[in-house]
């Protein structure tokens, strides 16, 4: 996975975001209406499709999309 899979992925599940928006510096506080529904599905993608489990606190650490694809391959690096 490099992070434009994940772009890909989280393009496909933010329908209300127009396509070509979201890049690795993306600020997730700037994707276009985010909400805490936004938050829950990229919880559920990373679980669904990366096997990594997200916790809600440590979403919020993540400022970018670039932030979030570093987190996610390092707890598949590191599961714990």
């Amino acid at each position: 996975m490099d992070v434009n899979e994940l772009i890909s992925k989280l393009q496909q599940e933010f329908e209300d975001v127009p396509a070509g928006t979201l890049k690795p510096e993306t600020k997730l506080s700037d994707i276009p209406d985010w909400s805490s529904m936004h938050a829950l599905i990229i919880i559920a993608l990373a679980d669904i499709e990366y096997g990594v489990t997200i916790k809600g606190e440590e979403l919020r650490k993540a400022q970018s999309i670039q932030e979030l694809y570093n987190m996610i391959i390092t707890k598949q690096s590191n599961p714990s």
